[in-house]
């Protein structure tokens, strides 16, 4: 019997997946802290590895003697090293989609937190002496405002949808898609430079890159005012140039859920109150996370024995499936 390792807290019904699979025979380790050096000394033993958001390197990878498969527990991988298990032409696959919606709906609702400054009313309150915040009248709308999506894939598509419950004007933009063929439906395309000085709201949804795709020159960019929401990857957005435009109200307010580095114990974005921080949880609903765990799984095991589906596969290409 194959041997799995799971590098990660996952939700219970994934674990009362684990405990059905060593029942059966299946070898199982699991090791709940989020960390390399918790996961790297069993990674020798392991068939399959499941794995949250810590790093993969290329030094843990060598030690994976057996090591077939490795199963996000999500869809970003931009913490494994991707190059290593090409490599040894060990597969890397990703959950789909089960996390789409619920990313969406964060995005969602940091522009709404965002747009009436949740969290200085709620200080408002707490602190009896800043009641009379709310004669400055700092709220706004986004019911028909604009709102540019970067990245168009499933989270801005079900976004676009969720604003348009607003009568939001959307516009998106994603070069890939732009290339590959544009989906069918009301959003259409629209050049960088173009839509950050149309945009009102900004939202993030595309993978991490070899440089911020909202630095200081893009943010400068931006309608003042402008509100932007960030579930993507840490690194996507300049969090210096972000927390200097929130402290000079060029942005007037952000929702980032994603950080350079995590826990972000040093980001100038902890000065900030018209910044709303959350850790790492858009894809981490209960709902979300108890998907996850099942597909991340069912992914490791189809892969060992040959039932994955290709298109879940990130390396297919590679490893020629």
């Amino acid at each position: 019997m194959p041997h799995l390792l799971i590098a990660g807290k996952l939700h219970p019904s994934g674990e009362a997946m684990l405990h059905r699979l060593q029942a059966q025979g299946l070898g199982v380790d699991y090791v709940e802290e989020v960390s390399e050096p918790s996961y790297a000394p069993l990674i020798h033993k392991a068939d399959a590895l499941v794995i949250r958001t810590q790093p993969l390197t290329a030094a843990t990878v060598a030690q994976a003697e057996k090591l077939r498969v490795v199963s996000r527990h999500g869809v970003g991988y931009d913490s494994v090293d991707l190059a290593a298990l090409n490599a040894r032409g060990i597969a890397l696959t990703i959950v789909g989609d089960v996390n789409s919606v619920s990313v969406a709906e964060h995005a969602m609702m940091q522009l709404l937190a965002g747009a009436k400054r949740a969290l200085r009313a709620d200080r408002a309150v707490r602190d009896l002496a800043g009641w009379g915040w709310r004669n400055r009248m700092e709220a706004q709308e986004i019911s028909g405002k604009n709102l540019l999506i970067l990245g168009y894939g499933r989270i801005g598509r079900h976004l676009a949808r969720m604003a348009a419950g607003f009568h939001m004007q959307v516009r998106a933009h994603d070069p890939y898609l732009e290339q590959a063929g544009w989906p069918d439906g009301p959003v259409h395309p629209v050049p960088l430079d173009e839509g950050l000085a149309w945009a009102d709201c900004i939202s993030v949804h595309i993978p991490k890159g070899d440089r911020p795709i909202l630095g200081a020159a893009e943010i400068a960019r931006m309608k003042h005012g402008a509100i932007l929401a960030n579930t993507a990857r840490g690194g996507v957005v300049d969090e210096t140039a972000l927390a200097r435009a929130l402290a000079s109200g060029q942005i007037a307010a952000a929702g980032v859920d994603v950080f350079e580095t995590e826990p972000p114990a040093a980001s100038p974005l902890l000065a900030q109150d018209n910044a709303i921080l959350s850790p790492h949880i858009a894809g981490l609903t209960a709902d979300c996370g108890e998907r996850m765990a099942i597909a991340a799984i069912q992914n490791a095991l189809a892969c060992l024995d040959g039932s994955i589906d290709p298109d879940l596969i990130v390396n297919r290409k590679i490893l020629h499936v």
